[in-house]
């Protein structure tokens, strides 16, 4: 899953900034935002970079914390 961030003029011609959709693609976030602003008009878009996914908490970070814990500079 990717981030999308959007800049739409609403049909009313309001415009709504930082609309942040989650989607597989660019194509489908777009699809999902004009089910809910209908006729709106795409203005830009921006995929928002994930942050690295990490394998979860390894034994030695574990030790490292504890560590910086008790040897507090």
């Amino acid at each position: 899953m990717n981030k999308y961030t959007f800049k739409i003029r609403a049909r009313s011609g309001m415009v709504v900034d930082n609309l942040t959709v989650h989607a597989l693609d660019r194509l489908e976030a777009e699809k999902k935002l004009a089910q809910i602003y209908r006729d709106c008009e795409f203005l830009d878009c921006r995929e928002v970079a994930a942050p690295p996914v990490s394998d979860g908490v390894d034994f030695e970070s574990v030790l490292s914390m504890i560590n910086r814990q008790d040897n507090p500079k």
